[in-house]
């Protein structure tokens, strides 16, 4: 077994790695930036070196300075998780060419699966079938349009290198094309240093359907089965299950062993995941299945694979890259019940998933499931890096069940001040139609409505707040608002202020806080409000929502500012990495003005009305804080 091993990277992966080497004996060497000096990886590893400043580039995309800490630390082995440099194969030489174990896939199969368009052209010649569209050398725009006019729209462009959704759009129209293509490239140049493209016929009932492959340095290679990542938004995996719903055994066979002929045409060795785009209009069929690529590396989603097999696959990474043989042949393998994954993420679904930052000043995780953090309470959210805060993981015999676990389990979650999906995710999990496996890759985008928490407090929310408000007391324990249950008199009228509004809120019949529902509801069981002091804030946590409140106050009772004010702030700091516009342009509607960079997303801020930019003071390039105006639209709305 190694010695020790320097994981060269950051968060709930860096952790999840230190957990398996530690139950080996492995000694731990973690390596970090500035903005995670106080990390609980950092913390946790045997030691712990700093690799450079915030920025990612200068610091986890860093190779020669996590090579100089290998060095300094006396590293046998580096584990590169996912992202970052984990699909990198020049690192990859560089590790080998140090005298280091790499526990990652070869260098020549990285190369060989880290361009999309390159490996679907391998997969063709092996008798693979791919999505229709265009895989040609040749980038200019013009030749691309032509592309996609002759495949027909909806058309996906998509990078040729890395994966996540990033450098990513979906065109429904010949007219949005271009501005489309331009963005996938910034984005793309921003993520993976490339910003070269593919064009692929959009599946307009598509499933996300792919498979976990391991291989040796002795030539076996064995699948654990597959996986369902169809519930995406913006192409960013949100939930994640195995086995695949719907999934009959021949199909199972029949994809499962495209993927092992696939990674056998390329020698691959340690953990990877084939990726296939299935059209589910008719139900899951081997002849509308389709390779869409390869990632060489381990998955975010891989605790579903492990909770359904009972393997530890990083421990089959760790023993792999030391020259062990699979612990496990094909034959002993099998499928034992169902689990999901939640992403558990530091954004506000109700402000258009705005990431959120800031110190989490009181976090709650369920404790009755497996977790996978890279925070803890006091931590500090950053916008360096993805806003992906935990990983909530379930299993249970059966679909239903394992998916009304996570919706209770996503429920109790408790975050502030930094906002978080959990809401989204305890409603998503309980939802009829996902219970019934009615779903696809547009399933959030289509119900919305119901999936995404309102702007507003629901009726449910303000009486607890008020009746808790009530009950608030100088010289009682009250004050202390830690698990509270409303239980109050009937017939209470009482002003309370709740998120940025006021609000009055009769209160009719005693009411128990464990009964109250969000409007609109899914069912997610039992779940009883709670409410703590958090930074001197009065905080209502319910089902996954968090709002603070108290008493009227006229800076509370004010009404926030008009949303048609023209003013465009950038949404949380970052990087401006596109204007579109000059001072004094003519705008429209919806018009693109600038774009800003933070955690890995490029997120456009458009015009509210029609009118004339204005105030225009940021270039591309520069560093913006949260909610600073960067331009102003002019004009009658």
């Amino acid at each position: 077994m190694l010695e020790s091993v320097l994981i060269a990277n950051r968060g709930e992966i860096a952790r999840r790695i230190l957990r398996t080497a530690r139950r080996l004996g492995i000694r731990t060497i973690a390596v970090y930036s500035d903005a995670d000096a106080r990390a609980p990886f950092v913390r946790e590893a045997d030691v712990a070196l700093r690799i450079g400043p915030p920025a990612a580039r200068d610091s986890y995309l860093n190779a020669a300075n996590i090579l100089t800490a290998a060095r300094a630390s006396g590293a046998a082995a580096i584990h590169p998780g996912y992202g970052f440099l984990s699909e990198n194969a020049e690192f990859a030489d560089a590790v080998a060419a140090a005298g280091l174990v790499w526990v990652g896939a070869p260098p020549a199969a990285i190369r060989a699966m880290g361009m999309k368009d390159a490996a679907k052209a391998l997969m063709l010649r092996e008798g693979v079938p791919v999505t229709p569209g265009y895989l040609g050398e040749i980038q200019t725009t013009q030749r691309l349009r032509e592309a996609a006019d002759a495949i027909g729209y909806p058309v996906l462009i998509k990078a040729v290198a890395g994966g996540g959704g990033k450098g990513m759009r979906r065109v429904d129209a010949a007219q949005d094309f271009e501005s489309a293509l331009a963005s996938c490239r910034r984005e793309a140049a921003a993520a993976f240093g490339e910003e070269r493209v593919l064009i692929e016929k959009f599946i307009r009932a598509p499933r996300h359907i792919e498979v976990q492959i391991f291989g040796d340095l002795h030539g076996q290679v064995v699948h654990l089965f597959e996986r369902d990542c169809s519930l995406q938004r913006r192409h960013q995996k949100v939930l994640e299950e195995a086995p695949a719903p719907g999934m009959d055994e021949s199909t199972r066979e029949h994809v499962c062993s495209i993927a092992v002929r696939a990674a056998r045409a390329v020698g691959y060795v340690g953990a990877g995941t084939v990726e296939f785009i299935a059209d589910a209009s008719d139900g899951l069929r081997a002849d509308r299945i389709w390779f869409m690529e390869m990632n060489t590396r381990l998955q975010v989603e891989h605790p579903v694979t492990e909770a359904i097999t009972g393997q530890d696959l990083v421990e089959w990474q760790l023993r792999v890259a030391d020259g062990e043989p699979l612990p496990r042949t094909q034959s002993e393998l099998a499928i034992d019940g169902w689990a999901i994954e939640a992403r558990l993420y530091a954004e506000n679904p109700s402000a258009g998933f705005l990431p959120s930052t800031g110190r989490l000043a009181h976090l709650h995780l369920p404790e009755t499931i497996r977790v996978d953090a890279g925070v803890e309470q006091g931590d500090e959210v950053t916008g360096w890096y993805d806003p992906m805060l935990a990983k909530l993981i379930v299993h249970a015999a059966g679909r239903r069940a394992a998916a009304l676990r996570l919706a209770a389990a996503a429920a109790s979650v408790e975050a502030w001040p930094v906002r978080t999906n959990a809401a989204l995710l305890a409603r998503l999990a309980a939802d009829p139609a996902f219970l019934a496996a009615d779903i696809d890759t547009g399933f959030i985008e289509r119900h919305a409505a119901r999936l995404i928490p309102g702007v507003e407090p629901s009726a449910g929310v303000l009486r607890a707040a008020a009746a808790a408000l009530c009950r608030a007391d100088p010289n009682d324990p009250w004050t202390t608002l830690q698990g509270f249950r409303a239980n109050l008199p009937a017939d209470t009228r009482v002003d309370v202020s709740v998120g940025e509004h006021a609000h009055t809120v009769e209160l009719g019949p005693p009411i128990d806080a464990s009964s109250l529902t969000i409007e609109p509801a899914v069912p997610v069981g039992a779940s009883s409000v709670t409410i703590a002091s958090v930074d001197g804030e009065r905080v209502l946590f319910c089902r996954g929502e968090a709002w603070r409140f108290g008493p009227v106050t006229r800076a509370r009772g004010t009404a926030a500012p008009a949303a048609t004010d023209g003013a465009l702030r950038s949404p949380l700091p970052g990087r401006v990495v596109s204007v579109s516009v000059r001072d004094g342009d003519t705008v429209r509607k919806g018009q693109a003005v600038l774009a800003v960079e933070a955690m890995k997303m490029e997120h456009a801020l458009v015009a509210p009305f029609d009118g004339t930019v204005a105030d225009l003071e940021v270039a591309v390039g520069d560093q913006v804080a949260e909610n600073v105006t960067l331009a102003r639209i002019v004009g009658a709305p």
